[in-house]
Order: structure tokens, then C-alpha cells, then sequence
């Protein structure tokens, strides 16, 4: 049955003579260089040769997360999930378009049946940008309807998409009813309800497809890992007095596009007494020689994969102070301790009852987490300080193929300097690997 509000009206599959590749690179793209796909450059590709790294197998890769999403679905009995997030899009299709706009702008859809039938609402004139992906069943357009782009036509809009992801139900889920939705716009909840669709939690079902790495996605990650430490790099070789925070952070956002890396999702680095209190973003501050200069990467890098790893440096080589140096020790001793606690079927409260206990002058400048799940962004679950337990903290329990962060942040108030240091792991079988090795600063630790 053809839709009115397909790409192709009269065939909505997606062409298979536009998937075949004579040649193909190492992580399973098309080895083209005129190819839509977005991935890894060149360099990327050597450096992790002779880092003996392996890239992912991004057919495989896919599938294995679709049949995640699949999973999960019929855990619940949901008929299918309908997905905005471009995240939540990227994870279960692989496609990337404008991601960034896109997250404000939600001009793209997908939906994922229990069945398995994939469908992509891109953006108009966009179908060429996911034509090399065989797990995308059917390519539409027609999923905006926001107010800048429908106006005072939303609430019709939204009815005229509500009818197709009936018509999907009903083709690919008989009488279940039952739909997950990432987010939506208040319209398209509306006429859902109008349509007698029952609309469930799909952020919950998401976070925990996307809980457990395969093993493609952990290659992916240590490649992403591996492109940011290398520019991570090129920003500590840049630093030097006379250049502005923005300087200095510009030279990471150059190194992770050089690579084939995507964004950064915050600007998260300070200087001198912007470093406390924490959260201050890179500006215009210029730097002298002895500044403490900290940061957060928050990077999404090569195959979207998020790279969240901190560190504090002096610039121009000059010996921190002995105030800095305790504050470093606090924050090192703090995820060190916390990292050793990291193990399978371990709960999320009994971290943090084992945690490392900061000293109470730091107590109040606390970081947000003890731990964060990480994959495509950072992701569930959050994992809170004792102080937190009891307003914000869940239950769970620690699983091999989780990714995590163990961060710190050490500032006292009214404190001129602020400390940050975070690593990236992976819980295995039998504890943690640790995904992350750019150096600490050893000119903190040393007395």
C-alpha cells in the first residue's frame, strides 16, 4: 500500500543497486571518495594502525543495535518506537543529518516495530544521505511539524503524520496499540490520542538498548577514544601564554574534525579564576604563564561516538602551586579510588555508599555524578555523591558492556582554582578497562 507522504510514492523500499560497493574500507564503508556517508579521514584511519587499533564493522554494528531496540520492545510489549532524538535516530538507522539543528528543529522521525520494519522520515531531499543503509525498510518525509516550519498549520500537520504511524501500526502490529516515543511536540501527542494510540516512555526504552555496548560499538569507541586523545594533544601543544581560552579549545574542535569526529557538545574550558566555580566556557581571558587551565572534552567524535574525558594543565611549564597540587591530589585520589570500585553487579547506591569521600571544604562545589553512563552522548545512568542519593538517585546494577565515566571536580568556594579530571571506562566480565590514557599532569603529584 503506497502512502502519499512517501519519497517514492510507488516504491517506498530503498533501491538495492544504490548499496553496492567494489571496494571497501576497513571498518565495512565504501571505500569512495565521493561517497554521502560521513565517517573517519584518513588520518584517523593511520594513526589507529599504528595504535594496533581495529576499526568497527559498521554493518554489523547496526544490526546489533537495532536488535537492541527490537529487544527491548517486545520486553515491554510496545508495538514499536517512534524516535525525534537524532541520537535515538543515529542509533537505530545509522543516518546523521544536520544532528545539531536537528536536536532544536525536529525535522526528521523514525520508526522502529517490534517486527523489525525500520522507517526514516528525513528531511525533504535528504534520501540519498541513508541510500547506502539496507536496515532502513522505507524512506518517507513529512515529520515536521514545529512551529517555525508548520506555523499555524501544526496541529494539521501533525494530524497528517499521526495518520501515517497509524497506518504502520496497523500494518505491523495488528491490534497492539502500544507505542514508545522519544519526544514529540505537543501537537503530535494530541492527534496520537485522537488516533486511540496508547503513548509509553521510549527514552526508557532507548537508554537501555543502548546500555550494553556490542563488541563493534567498544572498537568504535576506542578508535573515537584514540582520535581524541590526538587532538587533545594538539590543544596541550598549543597552549601557551598570550593565547585566549578560545584559542586554545578552537585547536581540539580542528583535531576532532581533521579526523572525521562530528561536534563538541558543550565548550566547558577555564582558565586562571574562571576555573572556580566549575561550568564556565571558554571566552576571550587571555593566558599567562603559571595559569591553571581545565577542561572537559564532551566530544562526539568519529562514528558519533561520545569521548567525555578531563584533565588540568599549567601553562608554560611552570610548577603548580602548592594549593593546586592538593586540590589535584583530591580530584586524582578521588577517581582512582572510585574506578577500582567499578565491577560487575555492583549496585549504583552501593558506589555510592563506597565512594571516595571528598574532604567537606570541597563538598559543596561537588560534580553533578560520581559516574555517567556514555555511548552516543552521555547517557543512563546517572550515578549520584551520598549527598544526592536521597533527591536524585535510582537503582541498578553494573553489567559487562556498560561504558562509564568517574569524574571530579575540586573547588572550594570562593577558592581561586578549580580542578577537573575524568576518565572513560568499560565494565567487563571481571571489572573495568580502562578506555582513556592521556597523562595526568605528573608536575601535580610529585612534591
Amino acid at each position: 500500500m503506497s502512502s502519499p507522504f512517501s519519497i517514492t510514492a510507488d516504491a517506498r523500499r530503498i533501491d538495492p543497486a544504490r548499496r553496492r560497493a567494489t571496494a571497501l574500507k576497513a571498518d565495512g564503508s565504501v571505500d569512495d571518495n565521493d561517497r554521502s556517508e560521513i565517517g573517519p579521514t584518513p588520518l584517523a584511519f593511520a594513526e589507529w594502525e599504528q595504535l594496533g587499533l581495529q576499526p568497527p564493522h559498521l554493518p554489523t554494528m547496526r544490526e546489533y543495535r537495532l536488535a537492541r531496540i527490537r529487544a527491548q520492545l517486545v520486553e515491554r510489549d510496545l508495538a514499536g518506537v517512534l524516535l525525534f532524538d537524532p541520537l535515538n535516530i543515529r542509533y537505530a538507522t545509522d543516518t546523521t543529518n544536520m544532528q545539531l539543528w536537528t536536536t532544536h528543529n525536529p525535522a526528521r522521525a523514525c520508526f522502529v516495530a517490534a517486527s523489525g520494519h525500520v522507517v526514516l522520515w528525513d528531511f525533504h531531499g535528504c534520501d540519498h544521505l541513508s541510500a547506502h543503509l539496507p536496515l532502513v525498510t522505507e524512506l518517507r518525509s513529512g515529520a515536521s511539524f514545529f512551529y517555525f516550519e508548520t506555523g499555524d498549520r501544526t496541529e494539521e500537520h501533525a494530524r497528517r503524520f499521526a495518520a501515517q504511524v497509524d497506518e504502520l501500526l496497523r500494518a505491523h502490529a495488528g491490534t497492539n496499540r502500544r507505542l514508545a516515543v522519544d519526544r514529540i511536540e505537543v501537537a503530535g501527542v494530541r492527534a496520537l490520542d485522537a488516533l486511540g494510540v496508547q503513548l509509553f516512555n521510549g527514552q526508557e526504552v532507548t537508554e537501555f538498548a543502548r546500555l550494553i555496548k556490542g563488541p563493534d560499538e567498544i572498537k568504535a569507541m576506542r578508535c573515537a577514544v584514540a582520535s581524541c586523545e590526538a587532538a587533545v594533544a594538539e590543544m596541550q601543544q598549543t597552549m601557551r601564554a598570550g593565547l585566549t581560552e578560545n584559542d586554545i579549545w578552537s585547536a581540539l574542535h580542528a583535531g576532532n574534525i581533521r579526523r572525521g569526529g562530528e561536534w563538541i557538545e558543550t565548550r566547558i574550558l577555564s582558565s586562571g579564576p574562571r576555573t572556580n566555580p566549575w561550568f564556565q566556557e571558554s571566552g576571550p581571558r587571555v593566558l599567562s604563564d603559571g595559569d591553571l587551565l581545565s577542561f572537559d572534552t564532551d566530544l562526539i567524535g568519529v562514528y558519533g561516538m561520545c569521548v567525555d574525558m578531563s584533565r588540568s594543565w599549567i601553562c608554560g611549564g611552570r610548577e603548580p602551586t602548592a594549593e593546586q597540587k592538593r586540590l589535584y591530589r583530591i580530584a586524582y585520589e578521588h577517581i582512582m579510588h572510585n574506578t577500582e570500585l567499578v565491577k560487575p553487579g555492583v549496585r549504583f547506591t552501593d558506589l555510592s555508599a563506597s565512594a571516595h569521600r571528598l574532604p567537606e571544604s570541597c563538598r559543596a562545589q561537588r560534580y553533578g555524578v560520581l559516574f555517567h553512563g556514555v555511548g552516543l552522548c552521555d547517557e543512563y545512568p546517572s550515578i549520584r555523591y551520598p549527598e544526592d542519593v536521597e533527591s536524585y538517585g535510582y537503582e541498578g546494577e553494573l553489567q559487562p558492556g556498560m561504558a562509564l565515566c568517574v569524574e571530579a571536580y575540586i573547588g572550594e568556594v570562593g577558592g581561586r582554582d578549580g580542578i577537573k579530571l575524568e576518565n572513560q571506562l568499560l565494565v567487563t566480565e571481571t571489572g573495568y578497562e580502562l578506555l582513556t590514557h592521556y597523562p595526568f599532569d605528573d608536575s601535580f603529584l610529585r612534591d
